[in-house]
């Protein structure tokens, strides 16, 4: 899979580049997750070297294909979520390495390759890269454990490729146990629910709400796990590092509240993210070549993570605790969406809302 397609992918990212009239991150093609008709539809399309899987995660293809195998496999046992084919919350990651790809944060911020670059592969995902890293933990550790549960097929075992010299990931199944035991269990535990809900007896709604739980359960401790990748945060600028502690902040609000992550919501949430990496000098609103809606978003992810730590976590610790039952999730889905989607809902009211909600 690495040569096919290559100069055609590169002239879509270019074309998608041009049409764009600010900075360029495109996430969805012909309403699919970006170069999706380009992955893996079954897990045998992927690389197999002595009846074991091998793709390799460091080859974006690679990479989206794990997402798409991931939610054909699930899909069976996703009746909960709604009756569209694009309502898995699992839709939520490919649209994010999307994203990730077209705003140049998969590249080698080092300088030291050209991977990852227009001038070099684009199709290269660096290992230098902090958000190449922590997508990695998000998408790799949920595909090894959905591959032990049987749900890629009996008997599959899997190793993921690394490159000569690297070290920093796990790359199986038992390896990503030792090295990362909550986050592994916690996917587990995601995809055993996911096919007992099949035969529960719960009502849809709240089935779906369990299910949710579970899968940011998963994700979370995928986070807490990449906390393994932050020295390489020092590769990017301040203004950078700051835009990805928030954007990895916001990750306790939306959990919290079970946030369905399927296509349309996801795209709602990923099309105002900076489609370029942030600068020295650049300062939210006033970034002149981001949209107002790219400009918006980082305002306010800046906004809930100085006022949390003005208030000594307190902010985050008062959503959680309002975020207590299948009601007051629902709600708190709808004002996210409005805070970060709606200009006119400003900071201040969500922060008043935020802090008179009473715990169940």
């Amino acid at each position: 899979m690495h040569g096919e397609m290559t100069s055609s992918v590169e002239k879509s990212l270019l074309l998608a580049c041009a049409v764009s009239l600010s900075s360029c991150a495109v996430i969805l093609e012909n309403g699919m997750p970006i170069l999706w008709a380009q992955t893996a539809g079954q897990v045998t399309d992927l690389p197999i070297q002595d009846a074991v899987l091998t793709p390799d995660p460091w080859h974006f293809l690679h990479r989206m294909s794990l997402n798409r195998l991931m939610i054909a496999a699930t899909d069976p046992f996703m009746g909960s979520m709604g009756t569209n084919a694009t309502d898995s919350p699992l839709w939520g990651l490919p649209l994010q390495l999307g994203w990730m790809l077209t705003s140049g944060r998969l590249a080698d911020p080092t300088g030291a390759t050209t991977c990852g670059l227009q001038t070099g592969d684009t199709m290269c995902v660096s290992t230098h890269s902090w958000w190449g890293c922590v997508n990695y933990f998000a998408t790799v550790l949920p595909f090894l454990s959905a591959a032990q549960q049987g749900l890629m097929g009996e008997g599959f075992q899997v190793q993921m490729q690394v490159p000569a010299g690297v070290q920093d990931y796990c790359t199986t199944y038992a390896d990503c146990v030792t090295s990362h035991p909550d986050a592994m269990s916690k996917w587990d535990a995601f995809f055993q629910g996911l096919k007992a809900a099949t035969e529960s007896p719960l009502p849809e709604n709240e089935k779906k709400d369990s299910i949710l739980g579970l899968y940011w359960d998963g994700q979370m401790a995928s986070t807490s796990a990449s906390a393994a990748c932050n020295a390489k945060q020092s590769h990017y600028s301040s203004v950078e590092q700051s835009f990805s502690k928030s954007w990895q902040n916001s990750a306790d609000y939306v959990a919290a509240a079970h946030f369905q992550s399927n296509l349309e919501k996801s795209v709602m949430f990923m099309n105002p993210l900076p489609g370029r990496i942030l600068q020295e000098g650049d300062s939210a609103p006033n970034i002149a070549d981001l949209s107002d809606a790219e400009n918006h978003t980082l305002y306010v992810f800046s906004w809930m993570t100085n006022i949390n730590n003005i208030l000594g976590g307190s902010l985050v610790r008062m959503w959680k605790n309002a975020m207590c039952s299948v009601t007051t999730r629902e709600k708190g889905r709808e004002m996210l969406e409005q805070l970060l989607l709606n200009p006119r809902f400003a900071t201040s009211t969500f922060l008043s809302i935020v802090t008179g909600m009473a715990g169940c």
